[in-house]
């Protein structure tokens, strides 16, 4: 009878642990992006990007400048909260901030397929306006796996990673020890596939005590590069707020001067 009672209890366990997991599989967007906390009113932005199926939102700081910057900003980022910022410290670039589609007062709904091909096609649009200007990248958090894909397909001429990731799976995975998020997660952000890519000027931003993304998949991504990157790192910052470190907005600046 104890034996039965326990292989009914495992069989319970099991079917729990069964159904857990098919939740986190048909659930995992909502787990994985909030842009419930970056929703705003598209009467306040400046910059449009008609996709077909979503029309892009966002802002240019610095207009009509030769050179432009593109900032890709991390999941639940207000974006806009930075174009003081970028004013200050890039002011020979035309900054450009757009929010992803379901972010902001952007369209859609995101996913990794639909944001990698946004951000390519928001390079495409500025490239058109800046025919002759050069065009670096700003990616942070998410916004780095972001940017290293359009850094991987387009001609960059300085790319930014500030608290970047080795891959989405593995930083998820040490969140979620108990369940086979490898197997489960189907937006990735393969970092280091992507950066492979990539041959030009590379600056990463490092938080020593990031707790969303650990320091270990920053090195892990550093020492995939087949190139040594410039590495500015704060040991106290935390992934949230990096951007209020002495020297943040310098090591910005100086690199993309």
């Amino acid at each position: 009878m104890m034996a039965k009672a326990a292989l009914g209890l495992l069989a319970v366990l099991a079917l729990c642990y069964l159904a857990i997991c098919v939740l986190m599989y048909v659930q995992q967007r909502r787990l994985m992006y909030f842009p419930q906390f970056t929703r705003g009113d598209a009467a306040e932005t400046d910059l449009e990007l008609d996709r077909g199926d979503a029309v892009l939102r966002g802002w240019i700081v610095n207009p009509h400048q030769t050179d432009a910057v593109l900032y890709f900003g991390g999941n639940a980022e207000r974006i806009e909260d930075n174009r003081d910022d970028l004013a200050a410290w890039l002011p020979a670039r035309s900054s450009y901030l757009l929010a992803y589609r379901g972010y902001g007062a952007s369209d859609g709904s995101p996913s990794e397929a639909a944001l990698l091909a946004d951000a390519l096609a928001l390079y495409d649009e500025v490239r058109r306006r800046h025919p002759h200007g050069r065009i670096a990248l700003i990616g942070r958090s998410l916004g780095s796996g972001i940017a290293s894909h359009v850094a991987a397909h387009r001609d960059v001429e300085r790319l930014v990673l500030v608290t970047p990731f080795d891959n989405l799976a593995a930083v998820a995975q040490g969140h979620y020890r108990w369940l086979p998020v490898r197997l489960l997660l189907r937006d990735r952000y393969d970092s280091v596939a992507r950066l492979a890519r990539y041959d030009g000027p590379l600056l990463v931003l490092r938080a020593g005590n990031d707790a969303v993304i650990p320091p270990r998949h920053t090195d892990r991504l550093i020492a995939s590069w087949h190139r040594t990157p410039t590495v500015v790192d704060f040991p106290q910052a935390g992934h949230n707020d990096i951007h209020l470190q002495p020297g943040y907005g310098e090591a910005l600046a100086r690199f993309l001067r």
